[in-house]
């Protein structure tokens, strides 16, 4: 059997590094991978992929990439259930990171002065 995905996709927000209670550190962090083909309205589609980045590599991405940097992961899906504010049983699906490539930053020409980015 194999679990193993490959994603591209910009980070839409600055990765932050927190601690669980044994102490290990992580960072969830959401890309947002345009898809390779239009939709009726000729634009491009977006899908929002959660991944969870531990150790090292949640370090690393969170000293070297901000909000629109593009990158890409290699890992796993992981499927968990939980249950709602209703009682209702649900499925989250997320990326486990086990190697992280920084493939490009933001231009500078589309931040602001708080590294954000504009849409002009």
């Amino acid at each position: 059997m194999l679990n193993q995905i490959v994603v591209v996709g910009r980070l839409v927000k600055d990765p932050i590094v927190n601690e669980t209670q044994d102490g290990k550190k992580l960072a969830n962090i959401t890309l947002a991978v345009q898809r390779s083909f239009r939709n009726l309205e000729g634009n491009y589609e977006v899908d929002f992929i959660d991944c969870v980045l531990w150790k090292g590599i949640a370090e690393s991405t969170a000293a070297y990439c901000t909000k629109g940097s593009m990158i890409g992961i290699k890992g796993r899906l992981m499927t968990s259930l939980y249950k709602n504010e209703e009682g209702n049983t649900r499925k989250n699906v997320e990326v486990v990171a086990e190697k992280v490539s920084f493939l490009g930053y933001p231009s500078r020409n589309n931040l602001d002065d708080n590294n954000n980015i504009n849409n002009d």
